[in-house]
């Protein structure tokens, strides 16, 4: 199967291009993407090299979904979106996603959202699908719920001692 390309009203869910590193660097590395995500933020242009070769590996055998976030009339990425850590049974899978500064407030990660769980469920067959959000991200919890993700009680952390809201949608 060829990667598939999402398509809605405004944007265009691609395949990464090796013309959106330096983009992908700056998303990366960008101090208010990377606030509440558990990640160290790219230092360097090859360390996103690093993680663009990791995420090609992860599509190549069939792990994980990962698009380019683009407007349909401008093809430059504006954010990511992903399906990742997918069972064994491919019956559960996480989103995850993020989006420029600039480009947030404007309903394109709702656009974006709504695409993928479309995939997810329809066309990959998923049961449940997981998500995370820092419990400060009020924007990203704002979102996972009007996309009909419901918050979950962490067993493994009662004291959420990771701040995070687990979600999800079945």
């Amino acid at each position: 199967m060829s990667f598939p390309e999402l398509q809605s009203v405004r944007l265009k869910l691609r395949s990464l291009e090796d013309e959106d590193l330096t983009v992908l660097y700056a998303l990366r590395s960008n101090e208010q993407v990377n606030r509440y995500l558990d990640r160290p933020p790219a230092r360097s242009v090859e360390d996103v090299q690093a993680f663009i070769s990791k995420i090609r590996d992860g599509i190549a055998g069939n792990q994980s979904f990962y698009w380019a976030i683009t407007l349909k009339d401008q093809p430059g990425l504006i954010g990511t979106i992903c399906i990742w850590n997918l069972s064994v049974d491919r019956k559960t899978a996480e989103l995850g996603y993020e989006l420029h500064p600039d480009h947030q407030g404007k309903g394109y990660m709702q656009e974006a959202i709504a695409l993928v769980i479309r995939f997810a469920f329809d066309t990959i067959g998923l049961s449940v699908l997981e998500a995370y959000s820092h419990k400060d991200n009020s924007a990203s919890t704002k979102l996972l719920l009007k996309n009909g993700f419901e918050p979950e009680t962490e067993k493994n952390d009662p004291d959420n001692k990771n701040n995070l809201i687990h979600f999800l949608r079945r």
